[in-house]
């Protein structure tokens, strides 16, 4: 099964072609240009240089969420269109889990964390061994303090892997938390991890239609979130005006 990744959750981009476990080829981009400049060029140059074609591909899977509002709609929106012409089936993977699958070939646990704002990360937590995964929690916004008081009850060393990696190890270390960061080069999102996440889903039979495929973001937008409390507030206004003319 050869399976075209893409990864635009956060800062880094990255498009990977994989034929079930094996990597084919990988391009990895960390510029800090905006990913709708980037990603689509991407796939197209990496599809050339392996001698392949959009058409040989068999599943188009991208990570669906959590991650950057902006860049989880242009890489699922990227996913969209390359696999809508010709009806391809598509795998929305969870950006935590694509992370811990670069680390699972060693033997513990692993904790992908993705800075949220707010004193929050994104997080989920996994058991590697044996080249595998095992899931301890769904993918979720938690409080660093909460992860913590986790951590502690788990008693077992945390891999720390994920843009928010290096935020966490400070703040984890200083409660006295077993934690390690992943090597530098295992540490951010990848496709490759994309591609291993959407090999899953496949065995599964969880592979979804173009049109099925949405962004999972997890909490609010910072939009969303203004919207709501000017609505609250104008609400409250207009509940204290009935209360006067009552």
């Amino acid at each position: 099964m050869k399976i075209l990744a893409l990864e635009s959750s956060a800062v880094a981009a990255s498009v990977a072609v994989c034929e079930d476990e094996t990597l084919i080829a990988q391009t990895f981009q960390h510029s800090g240009l905006t990913h709708s400049r980037t990603l689509l060029p991407m796939c197209a140059g990496l599809l050339e240089n392996c001698g392949l074609t959009l058409a040989e591909m068999d599943v188009v899977a991208v990570a669906a969420g959590p991650g950057s509002f902006t860049g989880l709609r242009i890489g699922v929106a990227a996913a969209k269109g390359l696999a809508w012409p010709e009806d391809k089936p598509c795998a929305g993977v969870s950006t935590l889990e694509a992370m811990a699958w670069s680390l699972a070939h060693v033997e513990g646990d692993i904790c992908p964390v993705m800075d949220a704002r707010r004193s929050q990360v994104y997080n989920a937590r996994f058991q590697a061994g044996g080249g595998t995964l095992a899931r301890l929690c769904p993918d979720r916004a938690v409080a660093i303090e909460e992860l913590s008081a986790e951590l502690a009850a788990r008693k077992k060393t945390q891999i720390l892997v994920g843009d928010g990696a290096e935020l966490c190890y400070n703040e984890l270390i200083k409660r006295g938390l077993p934690v390690e960061l992943a090597p530098p080069h295992l540490r951010l999102q990848s496709a490759w991890g994309v591609a291993r996440g959407a090999l899953e889903l496949a065995r599964a039979g969880k592979l979804v239609s173009a049109g099925a495929l949405a962004p999972v973001y997890h909490r609010l937008s910072q939009a969303e979130r203004e919207r709501l409390a000017r609505a609250e507030t104008a609400a409250a206004k207009n509940d204290k005006g009935e209360e006067r003319h009552g």
